[in-house]
């Protein structure tokens, strides 16, 4: 039995991980390396990840990206900046209502070359 290697084939994804890559080198920033591995692994082995999770792991104004989708089961009371790959609507509602901000990955890497004070939750 041969094994073959999957790969990514939605376009959107696979250059969201050559920027991510990219920018890892560009700027010495080694999350965007660790988020853009986490985005090529095999989507069934990527959990989502749910507001109360989030709740759970941050403190008030954290700044986090979650490199798969973010679900709206649980509540948060703080304000989080979360970039994430998709947000559920009811996830982004709760998010917002809390005073938080909810972007994509690649906004938050516009935001911040860098990566400084970014947390990764999977």
């Amino acid at each position: 039995m041969v094994k073959m290697k999957l790969t990514k084939t939605n376009p959107n994804t696979v250059n969201l991980i050559k920027s991510l890559t990219k920018q890892s080198s560009a700027e010495n920033a080694p999350i965007w390396k660790a988020v853009a591995n986490d985005l090529s692994r095999a989507n069934r082995k990527n959990k989502e990840v749910n507001v109360y999770h989030i709740a759970k792991n941050t403190a008030e104004d954290d700044t986090i990206v979650v490199p798969t989708k973010v679900l709206g089961e649980g509540n948060i009371e703080h304000s989080v900046t979360v970039a994430a790959f998709k947000f559920s609507a009811e996830a982004e509602e709760k998010i917002t209502a809390a005073g938080g901000k909810c972007l994509k990955i690649d906004e938050l890497m516009a935001e911040n070359p860098k990566g400084s004070n970014v947390k990764i939750i999977k």
